[in-house]
């Protein structure tokens, strides 16, 4: 049995979502980070990012004394026998990963650690790393003459964002690298409720599960960029992609999820890993072609996504303004980073465009992000005050509270009755009977000018006879 005691270096989005979870599963953690503003918060239960669950979580663990939050990381070392390295690994200009702030924590252990600890590599970090971490540890000690035995582990997160909570308290599978089995049962005794559950545990050595992050994110990211290709030649050849995913999915060897076509992936993940496992493979001689289509397809999707709004209204945008239903990169986070938002609304707004938006948490992220258009962007209370006197409305990121829009009433509110859907939430017969023509992302061509102007005199004459 370990002492029931862990480290957490880091109260990002995965060391605080780790910290948390961690605690709840009946361990006792110290959360560890720099910031001294953000600790204080944290100890108050104050949580810096929006993620579902989290802050009652954090709150319930906080009361029970299960967790606590500290800067000083000399004493977190010596006091816990495992100790997860959870810190950024942020993209570098050429696309790798910057594992400076990995090292800098394998450096503070090597410093301050007073005998045997397991080290987990929490974060998303190159093949090798793990390795590197080693070495690191290792001068440090050397350094101080002393020789303590030590392990490190490899230990991935797979969450998404928005369902972080659960994908931790229920995931998939849990991967360890090692090849100390002392190291792999204390592992399994962190994660015994899991274990328990009969979560399946998938053991190897270190740089094989380095490799399983990377691959498992390069290979949904490349999924959505191939229905997002094929979403484009749907629109060409009257086919409906929404109906191609489904039937793809009911395939077990396709399945179905992350076959929506869309706006293009973002987030903290999927770029940041897909270029870093390219730039990887570059450096090893190997050519990532599928990959670095995968990328490349994807930035074209959101480009594509401004063609569509363009195309329709028209190339000089000037004196129209369009309204923006979600800005964040996926519902249930306040998460900016690569968002299609980022693309579409500047190549709108450089057009001429005015652009009036609403997120229910992303849209303070948003205004530091947009600070070069902020005369051109007004962000409002809600979806309808998105939409009065608009030219258009996009739905750009798929909330709930967007599922279940009143038609009627964004008919009457838009000057122009142009409904953008980018995430194919809806049906084209549940808007367009409304008077709205729908654009939506690999469909079939929406009804003819002509069709709706004779659909919309419908509409109106059997508002007036009402």
């Amino acid at each position: 049995m370990y002492k029931n005691k862990i480290s957490i270096m880091g109260t990002g989005y995965v060391g605080l979502v780790g910290g948390v979870c961690l605690a709840d599963f009946g361990n006792n953690i110290v959360n560890v980070d720099v910031d001294e503003d953000k600790i204080e918060k944290l100890k108050r239960g104050e949580v810096p990012i929006y993620e579902q669950g989290l802050k009652e979580l954090l709150q319930r663990n906080l009361e029970d004394e299960r967790i606590n939050f500290t800067t000083d990381a000399a004493s977190a070392i010596e006091e816990s026998e495992v100790i997860f390295i959870a810190v950024g690994t942020p993209p570098a200009d050429d696309g790798s990963a910057d594992i400076s702030g990995v090292l800098d924590v394998a450096r503070q252990i090597g410093r301050n650690m007073d005998g045997y600890r397991v080290v987990v590599d929490k974060s998303t970090v190159p093949i090798g790393t793990g390795r590197r971490v080693e070495a690191v540890i290792e001068e440090e000690l050397d350094e101080r003459g002393l020789d303590y035995d030590f392990d490190v582990v490899s230990n991935p997160e797979f969450l998404r964002e928005g369902k972080a909570v659960h994908d931790f308290t229920n995931p998939d599978r849990v991967v360890i690298g090692t090849g100390s089995e002392k190291a792999r049962d204390i592992l399994t005794e962190v994660y015994r409720p899991l274990f328990m559950e009969d979560v399946p545990f998938v053991f190897t050595n270190l740089e094989t599960a380095e490799m399983i992050k990377y691959a498992s994110n390069a290979f949904l990211a490349t999924k959505i960029s191939f229905i997002n290709e094929i979403s484009r030649l749907c629109e060409k050849v009257n086919a409906d992609v929404k109906k191609v995913a489904q039937a793809m999915g009911l395939d077990d060897r396709i399945a179905n999820r992350f076959l929506r076509a869309g706006p293009g992936y973002g987030g903290s993940c999927f770029p940041k890993d897909t270029r870093a496992i390219v730039n990887m493979a570059r450096e090893k001689g190997v050519d990532m072609d599928l990959i670095e289509a995968g990328i490349r397809v994807n930035e074209e999707q959101k480009q594509h996504m401004a063609a569509k709004i363009v195309e329709e209204l028209g190339e000089d945008l000037t004196g129209r303004t369009l309204g923006f239903l979600g800005l964040s990169f996926k519902p249930e986070t306040d998460d900016m980073r690569e968002s299609p938002a980022l693309t579409i609304l500047p190549e709108l707004i450089e057009r001429g465009a005015s652009i009036k938006a609403y997120d229910p948490e992303a849209m303070e992220e948003a205004a530091g992000c947009f600070q070069e258009y902020e005369c051109e962007i007004v962000y409002c209370a809600d979806a309808y005050d998105v939409m009065k006197n608009s030219d258009a409305v996009v739905l750009l990121t798929e909330w709930n509270q967007f599922r279940r829009l009143d038609f009627e009433r964004v008919k009457r509110l838009l000057d122009n009755p142009v409904f953008f859907d980018l995430r194919n939430v809806y049906q084209r017969d549940e808007v367009e009977p409304h008077g709205l023509k729908y654009i939506a992302v690999g469909l079939p061509d929406s009804r003819s000018r002509e069709e709706m102007e004779k659909l919309m005199s419908e509409v109106e004459e059997a508002a007036v006879s009402s």
